[in-house]
Order: C-alpha cells, then structure tokens, then sequence
C-alpha cells in the first residue's frame, strides 16, 4: 500500500515539473528552508498554503467562515421553531437524530471537499477524464455511505431513546429510519453537487479550496439537512394512524437504490477502495454525534434549558468548519512534502498544545487566525439570533462570557486534536482527507453539545435566567 502511494507521489511530482519547469523540481531528499518555502508552493492552477499572503489567506477564509456560520445560525432558528411540531413533541428521539445527520456533512461533505481540495492541489484534477470519474466516483460513494450511515443513525436514536425510557414503539422506529435515510440520501445529494461546484470554481478562479471548499459544504449544510428531517418527519408523523405502511415504502425505496451506488463507485479505483475500507470513521463519527444527540435530547426535555436548542447548531456547527479547515491545509501539506508513514520533523516525538500554535509556518499562522476568528464569529452570530428575536436567553455580560468561553475551549481543543490526529493518521500509512475530518466534526458535536449544556446547566444554577429561558 506504502509503494503505491510513494509511486502515486512521484508521478504527481513529475507532472508539477512539466508544468512548472525545473526551478521548482522537489528534490525528494531533505531540502533547506527556503526550497521547503518553494515547494509548498508548487501545483496545478492553484495558489498553495505557502505562497499566500496572510491577508490573502484571512480573506479566503473568512467569507466562507461567515457564510457557514449564517447557515448554522438559519439552522438553529429551524430547530428552534420545528422543537413544537408534533413529531418532535411526541417522537423526541428525532432530537438524537440532529447530531447525527447534521454531522453528515463532516462525515461525508467536508471529507469529499477535503479529498477533492487535496486532489486539484497535486494535479490529479487536471485531465477532463480523470476529473470526472473523481467526481462521480465520489459522489455515487457518498450516496451509499449516507444510505448505511442515515439507517444506523436512525437505529442508535432507537436504542439510545429506549435504553433510558425502557419504552418501544415499532411505529415510532420505523419512522425514524425512514426520516433519517430519505434525509440522508436527498441532503447529500444536494450538497454533493453544491461541493462539485465549489471545487471545480475554486480551480479555475485560482483560489485554495482547501480554504474555501470545507466551510461552504457546511454553509448550507446543517439548513438544507434539518429542514429536510423536519419536513419528512412531520410528513410521515401525519399519516402514521391512516396510512402506517408509507414510512417502510419509503424506506424501502431509499435503500433499493443502494446497489446502484454500488455499482457506480467500484467503477474508480480511489472510491473502489474507500468503498470497503472507509466506513470505520464514518461508522464511528455517527456513533460519536448520536451521543451529543442524547445530551441535546434529555437537555432539551427541561423546561429549565430549552433555550439550547437555537445555540446548538452554532456552537457544533463553527468549530466543526474551522478544524475542517485547519485538518485540510494540514492533510495538503503532507501530501506535498512527506511520504505516507513520514512526519515532518516537528510532528515527531509527543505532542503538546504548543506545537500546534506556536511558530512561523503556514499551518501555525492558520491555527491562531482560526482560533481568533472563533471569538468575533461568535460575537456576530450571537447578535445575529438576538435581533431576529429567535433565541430565548437574554445576552447578559454573564451569558455572553460562558458562552464564549465554552465556544472557544471546544475550537482550542478541536485544533489541537487536528494536529495531533491528522500527523498520526498518516504516520500509519492512511490518507488524513478520509479519516480525520469525520471524527473531528463528530468530536466538535459532541464537545459543543456537552460544553453548552454544561454552560446553561451553570448560568440556570448562579441565578442567570430568563422566564422566556425554557419557552
């Protein structure tokens, strides 16, 4: 596997040669500061994480920063409202859902667009044909894992709904699953193409998509897909006493498609591949975000904390964008300079927090401005709620702090755990662009979840609470 991908290296290398000329050949062997400065450089089309400016590169970031974070803020305002339709209030296991199928983008988007980015970086994006079969590749694989995922997301909320409460009703679980695969399966399509676009774009307007692809798969990723749950669930919630049998068609239709998928993904060997080994960090994240999803259920089951709900999406859905773009930039980099099993050497040896901020390089200067663009982010997205009358928390000055300081641990440990995982992802021979993205965004639910509902827990407990807190 290891001889493969150095032969896979050298080719991509060989091709940047051609295209660039010789004065920025990687020699393979340990190079000086400055020819390291160089090849970062090198690519296709596109400008690369060295060569950009640090104003360059804050700018690429943050307009589509800003964008994802209105679409979390839309999403939270969803919930915030869809909490009081019937099947929310009568199937609550649909709240373990959220996490989970809100995740999917991390699971499936962020880590297609991180694929992609890190593919139109090394020039294996360049050939029409190549380009394509990629593409459809990808996106008939990102079909059948949504399909699996969505089915197994909806049976954890089963089991984890019936585990506390000791209660089951077949009915109930049958709408589950049938809500959490037609959702699935219709959000990643949509977002699939969405993603196609932003990458293809990227490549030829000469911008970084590893800057720009993963916050834009999440932009609108967390509205489209809650408000698709929502609409079906409650859909499927009216005709379950008149028509009982219209959630197993629906189901049934949804994972009759799932061998056609099949078929056309083992036709590019990058997806053949990931199609038999990439369901462990999808399989796991799922798993990971269903856990926050309890936490969000039984917080939003006190009338004390409800106002959690509209924060949620937010609070996940930010720190998931940022340490996708920061294990983006980190997973292209070592594509460029180090063979599948070799770190750099400042990855080697045991890891500390300090490693991941503090320095002169490309990855370093990402880190702080992402940890720093976390504190205004919130700030605005926070007013942003509070002028649309959505939330149900008044922003005192003890809110406000709680609530930043909950936001801002989950980015800080997010971004060290990026560091730390990504370098150890590819020190064992596996591609970081498939497996590290689903288990950040997964942990960055589960951490943001738990984190906010410790946050309410405190301010309801020193006395800061509103009477509207609880709806």
């Amino acid at each position: 596997m290891i001889h493969e991908w150095q032969l896979w290296c050298e080719t991509a290398l060989n091709r940047m040669v051609v295209i660039n000329g010789p004065e920025q050949r990687l020699s393979g062997e340990e190079a000086d500061g400055e020819e390291e400065e160089e090849e970062e450089g090198l690519g296709s089309n596109t400008q690369n994480m060295p060569k950009e400016s640090v104003l360059a590169m804050a700018f690429q970031i943050l307009v589509p920063f800003l964008l994802a974070g209105f679409g979390t803020v839309s999403a939270g305002m969803v919930l915030d409202v869809v909490q009081h339709w019937e099947a929310f209030q009568y199937i609550t296991e649909i709240f373990i859902l959220v996490p989970a199928l809100l995740g999917l983008k991390g699971n499936l988007e962020m880590t297609l667009a991180s694929r992609l980015s890190t593919a139109v970086n090394v020039g294996k994006m360049d050939s029409p044909i190549e380009k394509w079969n990629l593409i459809i590749g990808n996106l008939a694989l990102k079909q059948v894992q949504a399909t699996v995922v969505g089915f197994l997301a909806a049976v954890a909320a089963v089991v984890l709904g019936w585990i506390p409460e000791g209660k089951f009703q077949m009915s109930h679980a049958v709408l589950l699953c049938s809500s959490s695969v037609a959702t699935a399966f219709i959000a990643s399509l949509l977002q699939g193409i969405i993603m196609v676009g932003v990458i293809v774009g990227s490549k030829k307007t000469g911008i970084n998509p590893d800057n720009v692809a993963t916050p834009i798969a999440a932009s609108f990723g967390d509205l489209i897909t809650l408000a698709i749950l929502a609409w079906i669930s409650q859909g499927l919630y009216k005709c379950l006493d008149s028509y009982p049998y219209v959630s197993s068609l629906v189901w049934a239709f949804f994972m009759c498609l799932t061998p056609l998928w099949i078929v056309i993904s083992s036709k590019h060997p990058a997806s053949r591949t990931l199609l038999y080994s990439g369901w462990e960090p999808v399989i796991t994240a799922m798993v990971i975000s269903s856990i926050g999803g309890l936490i969000l259920d039984k917080t939003v089951s006190d009338p004390n904390l409800a106002g959690i709900v509209v924060y949620t999406p937010v609070v996940n859905g930010i720190g998931g964008n940022l340490v996708a773009i920061q294990s983006s930039r980190i997973s292209t980099h070592l594509h460029f300079h180090c063979a599948p099993g070799e770190v750099p050497n400042e990855a080697k040896g045991c890891y500390y927090p300090c490693r991941t901020f503090c320095g002169t390089g490309a990855n370093h200067r990402s880190a702080q401005m992402l940890f720093l663009s976390a504190i205004p982010g919130h700030l605005i997205f926070l007013y942003a709620i509070h002028f649309m009358k959505s939330g149900h928390t008044t922003l005192t000055p003890i809110f406000m702090s709680v609530y930043l300081a909950a936001a801002m641990l989950q980015v800080l440990l997010l971004l060290c755990i990026a560091d730390w995982m990504v370098h150890s992802i590819w020190r064992s021979g596996k591609d970081p662009d498939s497996f590290s993205i689903p288990y950040l965004t997964a942990l960055g639910d589960l951490l943001g979840t738990a984190l906010l509902a410790l946050s309410f827990h405190f301010l309801w407990l020193i006395g800061d609470q509103d009477s509207d807190v609880g709806d």
